[in-house]
């Protein structure tokens, strides 16, 4: 029998233990645990005002904001599904996720406007819930007469607790988080209560996690990372969360000396900006315990060189699906360089053979995995979920070994998924918009070293016979219909690509191509 109990029980709890700490410092202003759990009891009346009910979907497209963790909070004491959209995403890609996820209300900074206004007739939002919030930056638009403004909302409303129409489980839905597919069709990873408090734990244990740390993160709250393995655990643990609405290094390592921070969790990319800023050897970081990162391949001179100043960066590994699952010891960092880590004390991995046997150490196959906080399943989607979850075992499609200590490594990534600033890439999503040019025949994508983003798309196009193309109007072609970060930096156009007698593209070739200076 499911316990009845949920995570906006974080809040209040916290309200309650610590009322005058400071929760976050978001810009440099303080909000404390009391002012806090207010806030969010006001936007959770908003919700409740609105007609929204437990099991309904509030989908926000926002930057790092206190309003962010409002309303995903607020949706967690009335058993609402909270849906964080990357705002980096283009319309159409907002599009299929609002109404896949059939959102009943959003939740848009200004500086998104024009994206949500672009698919404002396709989406099935109902019309009294778009909210509008100004994010801070100068010259953006004012609310538009279709949106709803969320201070002017929320203004008045009760900072008492809100009671949820039906009582909320510890099984039921909490987010839903999507992540792209090798098909190129996103797909939702509906994560529950439950499993947010076991990733709660985990995390905890990693980081020692303690009421007087001070968490600097600039990780964007709609990862999966972000607002699971970062901030979830932060608050819960009564710590200080220090971010701010964008990453920029030289604040980021400011704010570490500013308000002594304990705790700091970066992608690798941003650690690469940190190392070119040079500022490394004029901030004191004599604060810092812990450094938890990675999110792709991290070179041994980024470790090296954190290490000079006593940052020791442990390396880390985990999906949508089940993040935070392993992570590197601080007094392995040196001896395992390289590998993802040990599980944690809740998650169990194994390497599998394409027969399903386990495989002994030194073998390599699929890492997979299982534990409580393994996702409950894809939004809609029961056939993907059956082939990602088999008898309660999560399969990665990660392919690696794990050594003779019981440390974890990978070979190759899903498929044929890249990893670019941190953010996974599959390159079907981004060849299905392309071969809808009328131009093109055929293209495939793969992921190539690069130097600031650790990896990025190298787009071999196939024109159609008799046709010209330019680099220029590819480019043009793919703005507006994929993200930025998707899209491919290398644009090499061929005759022929190499096929399997089943016409599938040979992509290991091609990079073995690639790598031999070939392409």
């Amino acid at each position: 029998m499911s316990i009845p109990w949920d995570v906006g029980c974080i809040c209040c709890k916290r309200a309650d233990l610590t009322p005058d700490k400071p929760a976050i410092i978001f810009e440099d202003q303080p909000v404390t645990y009391k002012e806090l759990n207010e806030r969010i009891n006001r936007c959770a009346h908003l919700m409740r005002e609105k007609g929204l009910k437990k099991g309904d979907r509030v989908a926000v497209v926002l930057l790092n904001c206190v309003e962010f963790i409002e309303a995903y909070f607020a949706a967690a004491k009335l058993g609402i599904i909270f849906v964080p959209l990357n705002w980096r995403m283009a319309p159409p890609e907002l599009q299929y996720q609002i109404n896949d996820c059939g959102a009943r209300m959003l939740l848009f900074h200004d500086s998104h406007m024009a994206a949500v206004e672009a698919i404002l007739d396709q989406i099935k939002v109902e019309k009294d819930k778009f909210i509008y919030l100004k994010s801070g930056n100068p010259g953006l638009p004012e609310c538009p007469d279709w949106a709803a403004d969320y201070h002017e909302l929320v203004k008045g409303r009760p900072t008492v607790e809100p009671v949820p129409d039906e009582p909320i489980k510890m099984d039921d839905p909490l987010a839903i988080v999507y992540t792209s597919g090798t098909t190129g069709d996103p797909k939702g990873a509906v994560l529950s209560h439950e499993q947010t408090y076991y990733k709660i734990f985990q995390v905890s244990i990693y980081t020692g996690g303690q009421p007087d740390e001070v968490v600097v993160t600039n990780l964007p709250l709609f990862h999966s990372a972000g607002l699971f393995i970062v901030a979830t655990p932060a608050l819960a643990g009564g710590a200080t969360l220090v971010m701010r609405r964008g990453f920029n290094p030289k604040e980021f390592l400011q704010d570490i000396q500013r308000y002594r921070g304990t705790v700091i969790f970066n992608l690798t990319t941003m650690w690469r900006m940190i190392l070119l800023t040079g500022m490394l050897d004029h901030v004191d970081l004599s604060s810092v315990k812990t450094v938890v990162g990675g999110g792709e391949r991290t070179e041994p001179k980024i470790f090296e060189e954190l290490a000079k100043r006593g940052l020791h960066l442990q390396q880390g590994f985990g999906l949508t699906e089940c993040s935070a699952m392993t992570v590197v010891p601080k007094e392995d960092i040196n001896r395992k360089m390289g590998s993802i880590g040990k599980p944690g004390f809740f998650t169990e991995m194994w390497i599998e053979d394409a027969a399903g046997k386990k495989q002994p150490p030194g073998e390599i196959g699929e890492i997979v995995a299982r534990g409580p906080t393994v996702m409950t399943c894809y939004w809609n989607m029961p056939e993907a979920t059956a082939k990602t979850i088999v008898n309660g075992v999560l399969h990665t499609g990660d392919m690696g070994y794990m050594d003779e200590d019981g440390f974890f490594h990978i070979v190759d990534r899903a498929k044929d998924m890249y990893r670019s600033g941190g953010e996974n890439v599959y390159p079907a999503e981004v060849e299905k918009v392309l071969t809808g040019y009328p131009k093109i025949s055929n293209v495939a994508i793969i992921g190539v070293p690069d130097e600031k983003w650790g990896e990025t798309g190298l787009a071999l196009i196939v024109p159609r016979p008799g046709e010209k193309i330019t680099e220029e109007e590819v480019r043009e072609y793919l703005k507006g219909r994929i993200s930025k970060f998707k899209q491919p930096t290398r644009i090499k156009f061929v005759d022929s690509l190499p096929v399997t007698s089943t016409m599938k593209v040979k992509k290991a070739l091609l990079k073995e191509m690639f790598a031999q200076g070939k392409l």
